[in-house]
């Protein structure tokens, strides 16, 4: 990965943040996106003073085509040529039923979880395409793979990002790209408070007696498919904690 230009989208926590640290400790060039500038520019000082890497930062709003756009068309000519783009940006609000949910929390869900990943890869794989080389990575869920009770649209999403990964990976078979789908089970990061709309507590409990994964350790699968020999496409992996089964099942001590 030295000097390979790594485009990671919701990299301010979680998941994100922890591909940002992987990668540039292996000497990566990064473009990290985010809403906060805050804590961006934080994260940047921390990787720059680290790791002695290039960071380069680009806020805008996945749900926004019209921020998307603008923000990547001004990317200079040194940050143009991205090797490795990580559509991580993602989140899923409450835990209602499908007949009782919220429209507008819905549409924020469905417009990040798809078409701000759809936006994304639309407007930087042409590029991929035209060099030669480039590597999608998706955060996906296991949520993709089946519904479970409160979760019928976030699920819907993950579901969708599974589709569109494979779809991609169909459309670029005649090419050197590589389409990754990246589905962790339970991950213990401020993805869960969104979810409870606030309720840290609410989150902590929901992990109570089981050791969930973290953003490092997704972080440490995306680089491994990532890194993996460029004839090696790493299509799918599915992880999650040791004590989980399934999106449903999973064993908790003491609880």
């Amino acid at each position: 990965m030295k000097d390979r230009i790594v485009f990671i989208t919701g990299a301010s926590s979680g998941i994100g943040l922890g591909c940002a640290r992987k990668f540039a400790s292996q000497g990566a060039s990064l473009i990290l996106n985010a809403r906060n500038v805050t804590v961006l520019e934080d994260i940047k000082k921390e990787l720059e003073t680290k790791y002695a890497t290039r960071v380069l930062l680009l806020p805008f709003d996945v749900r926004n085509r019209d921020e998307v756009a603008k923000a990547l068309t001004s990317l200079s000519q040194e940050w143009q040529a991205v090797d490795v783009l990580i559509n991580n940006a993602g989140l899923v609000i409450g835990l209602d039923k499908e007949h009782q949910g919220n429209l507008d929390e819905w549409d924020v869900v469905i417009d990040t979880n798809i078409k701000g990943l759809l936006t994304v890869t639309r407007l930087l794989v042409p590029g991929m395409v035209e060099r030669g080389r480039g590597h999608i990575i998706n955060i996906g869920s296991i949520a993709g793979d089946g519904a479970y009770p409160g979760g019928s649209v976030y699920c819907a999403t993950k579901a969708a990002v599974k589709a569109l990964s494979d779809g991609l990976r169909i459309d670029l078979v005649d090419t050197p790209l590589r389409v990754t789908n990246i589905k962790p089970g339970m991950v213990e990061t401020n993805f869960s408070v969104v979810r409870f709309r606030g309720d840290k507590g609410a989150a902590d409990r929901f992990y109570q007696g089981i050791h969930a994964l973290s953003g490092d350790d997704v972080a440490e699968t995306v680089y491994y498919a990532a890194s993996a020999p460029e004839h090696v496409q790493i299509a799918e992996v599915l992880l999650m904690p040791t004590n989980q089964a399934t999106s449903t099942l999973s064993y908790r001590k003491n609880v």
